[in-house]
């Protein structure tokens, strides 16, 4: 990935060759002559007759390239249930971030909500703080004019990035238009780093997800904390980072990584793309999705991770080697990598149980750092310490600080009633444990049920009569719960244990049925 200029072309070349990911190798592919056709056809999707075409759940033109076929659905009463409780945290994010961040790791890697992934990446990132931290600064940015040796760059960026989503598929469209605002205004915010074209796809993966202000300020924290020095001029980061990762391929992979030195293959030239764009133009749009997910929650080891495992599974075994005697064979086998091992539910297990970590990318940066001084000299980038996901991003963060405001999804007018305004406001917890005690006194307070005993507790608090009950409902592995019986307990007092569990760190909550 070369940095963006006027000449179009990459400043820091390669050894051995050109690096992947420059602007020629980025704007050219199979779709590129479709996709200015596209994009060149009018203002938004509807004015360009692509009304009656379909579009998946993510927003592509169904049988584009970018959309997908049969996908994992997730059964709704799942997804309610994960929404709620991603809604508790982050409504109180920052208790969870302090006292159960394992907890906040382990949802991130079950997968966000798709109605929550937006503001879920807003507060794991801390673009929400820094938004917070600078009120109006988007604004000011927004309205200055810009400098002309990066704007013209920018705009002809633009209808590259993804033109088969149907935020991006015309050229002046809403997305264009944002897109362009995020770019232009991080030229001005960060104007000793420019525009690096790698930078768009972030950009562009961001707004779709959230609206221009927050995407700035997540695109901010990307090139800031998670990726520091990655689109600076000479690429430094980005070389760090290729020696790392073929380091740390001889302990994931010995086959792969003996059989990519035989053949002299630098990591730049496969792992580029990979890296700058976080896998946004390499993966199917589902796996892109829960790589991020996880990236903004531990960090760059998320980006190694993924990386380590389509090297072992691409080039991890002697049948494939074989079937790559050369260069060109190999960086085709790593271009155009088999669907099975790109696939979700696979890709993301093996990327949870790979172990790499942060303390091992640390050592093996220093050891490289150690080698490029000793070779090339001194980093002329001096780019910030990279930090290693939320919780490192918020421990970070100076101490006199606001806590976080939980801002609604979803906005009604001042005079709408609000859905569930009918039910009853839930009572202080000391009326509460009143309840339960009266409730003990008077002997109401059910006791276990026994295996033989003819009465269970249905889910909506009706009983049962002994006679509807088969001998495999009476079962002894389903007993009733100790708690007072779903209709001795008040509306609100239900509600109130409701949440109370969901604050729990039962196992329960990490395995989402």
């Amino acid at each position: 990935m070369a940095k963006s200029s006027g000449e179009n072309g990459p400043r820091a070349p390669a050894a051995g060759g050109s690096l992947s990911g420059t602007r020629e190798s980025l704007a050219q592919g199979p779709d590129a002559a479709a996709a200015d056709e596209l994009s060149s056809l009018g203002s938004d999707s509807e004015a360009n007759g692509f009304a009656e075409r379909r579009i998946d759940k993510f927003g592509f033109i169904v049988g584009s390239q970018g959309a997908e076929g049969a996908l994992e659905e997730v059964p709704l009463e799942v997804l309610r249930q994960r929404e709620s409780k991603w809604l508790d945290m982050l409504n109180n994010w920052d208790k969870w971030m302090a006292k159960k961040h394992k907890k906040i790791r382990l949802r991130c890697q079950k997968g966000i909500p798709p109605s929550l992934r937006g503001r879920a990446w807003q507060y794991l990132s801390g673009g929400k703080v820094k938004l917070q931290q600078n009120p109006g600064k988007f604004d000011e940015l927004d309205m200055s004019p810009g400098d002309p040796k990066w704007l013209d760059v920018i705009e002809r960026d633009l209808h590259r990035q993804f033109p088969f989503h149907e935020m991006f598929v015309s050229r002046g469209g809403h997305g264009q238009q944002d897109l362009f605002r995020v770019l232009k205004a991080y030229t001005l915010y960060r104007p000793e780093e420019g525009y690096c074209q790698a930078q768009a796809p972030i950009a562009a993966v961001l707004l779709m997800h959230m609206p221009a202000e927050q995407a700035f300020w997540c695109l901010v924290q990307i090139c800031e904390k998670y990726l520091p020095g990655y689109y600076s001029e000479k690429l430094e980061a980005i070389q760090l980072d290729g020696e790392i990762l073929f380091s740390l391929l001889q302990k994931v992979s010995p086959v792969a990584h003996k059989h990519l030195s035989r053949q002299k293959i630098d990591p730049l030239l496969y792992m580029t793309e990979w890296f700058m764009c976080a896998f946004a133009r390499t993966l199917p749009w589902s796996s892109v999705l829960r790589v991020w997910d996880m990236f903004f929650c531990e960090g760059v080891k998320i980006i190694f991770r993924v990386g380590l495992v389509l090297l072992k599974h691409a080039l991890g075994s002697p049948e494939k080697v074989k079937a790559c005697q050369g260069q060109y064979e190999t960086i085709e086998r790593l271009r155009s990598l088999s669907p099975k091992i790109m696939q979700e539910a696979f890709l993301v297990q093996e990327v949870v149980e790979l172990p790499v970590t942060e303390r091992q990318i640390e050592r093996e940066h220093l050891i490289q750092l150690r080698r490029w001084q000793e070779t090339r000299g001194e980093l002329q980038c001096r780019s910030p310490p990279r930090l290693h996901g939320a919780k490192a991003i918020l421990d970070a963060e100076p101490a006199p600080r606001p806590a976080l405001q939980p801002s609604p999804s979803i906005r009604l007018p001042p005079d709408a009633p609000f859905p569930s305004s009918k039910a009853k406001p839930k009572p202080p917890k000391q009326v509460q444990k009143e309840q339960r005690k009266r409730t003990k006194a008077s002997g109401q307070l059910d006791k276990t049920p026994a295996p033989n005993q003819a009465m269970v507790v249905a889910a909506a608090g009706d009983t049962c009569p002994p006679q509807a009950m088969s001998p495999k409902d009476l079962a002894p592995q389903d007993p009733a719960p100790q708690d007072p019986a779903p209709q001795d307990l008040a509306p609100q007092d239900s509600a109130h244990h409701h949440s109370q569990e969901s604050l729990t760190s039962q196992e329960s909550e990490d395995t989402y049925l």
